[in-house]
């Protein structure tokens, strides 16, 4: 059995806690009962989480992300279903092209990506507007959700479709009986991903978004910008529990080592 070498383990505990402790650290400042940051060295306090309560700003705009996520994710996985299998089953002039021009998203900054889009969506009417924002949104998290249908796709055996077609059964058939449900882990857990890609967007909706479609993270931006107090601190803490779920979620019905792997 081979040892990992202590350079190594020593590297990887720093970098865990590199990454959690800023984490801990809102979890732990988001039960004071002060009115401002700090510890909660006197006693653990609910005051800031029941605040959130007495936030109907705050909970409109969660429920607006919530939604918003979820049609964006689903928008995205209806166009990178038929995308990914055409691009993983066939070869064709311009694949290669077509496939990095989908994936452009993940390389273009989200700044860049919103000035774009608010540029775009002025000239059509959708500016300041939900369609307008989850089209936006769709832009964004479709390279999530195609490149795990890709993935899927590429480890589908072929053979098993021909051999139904060979028998008989319609294009439609073939689809819905034996490809989807083969594919279907890695169209859920990109599902998933672009849910929480999108619920979790500030850079570019800041540009596309107007005081009606203010997103959770937008609000929370404009928050922190005029007011500090541990709200945001409670806020977050739920957010990094949600986030908590859906990955784990995502691990026992895909695996988190398929999603970053991209196996």
């Amino acid at each position: 059995m081979n040892r990992t070498p202590i350079p190594l383990l020593v590297f990887h505990w720093i970098f865990a806690i590199f990454m959690l402790a800023p984490l801990t650290m809102v979890v732990l400042v988001s039960f004071t009962d002060k009115g401002y940051i700090s510890m909660p060295f006197d006693g653990a306090s609910l005051r800031w989480y029941l605040a959130i309560l007495d936030e109907p700003d705050f909970i409109a705009a969660f429920w607006r992300s919530v939604g918003l996520a979820a049609a964006a994710a689903t928008l995205a996985t209806i166009l990178a279903v038929p995308a990914g299998m055409a691009i993983a089953w066939n070869r064709f002039a311009g694949r290669e092209a077509m496939l990095g021009l989908l994936l452009s998203p993940l390389m273009v900054p989200h700044i860049v990506l919103g000035i774009a889009l608010l540029r775009f969506l002025t000239q059509m009417g959708g500016a300041s507007t939900m369609w307008g924002l989850t089209a936006a949104h769709t832009v964004i998290v479709l390279p999530y959700v195609l490149r795990l249908v890709v993935a899927a796709a590429t480890g589908f055996d072929r053979s098993v479709a021909q051999a139904a077609q060979s028998l008989g059964a319609s294009a439609w058939t073939v689809f819905r009986r034996i490809e989807l449900p083969l594919i279907i882990p890695g169209v859920a857990g990109g599902w998933m991903i672009a849910f929480i890609n999108s619920f979790d967007e500030l850079t570019m909706s800041v540009f596309v978004a107007s005081a009606s479609t203010e997103t959770l993270p937008v609000k929370m931006y404009h928050h922190i910008a005029n007011t500090i107090d541990p709200l945001l601190a409670s806020v977050s803490s739920v957010l990094i529990l949600l986030t908590l779920i859906l990955m784990l979620v995502l691990d026992r019905f895909y695996g988190l080592d398929r999603v970053l792997g991209g196996k």
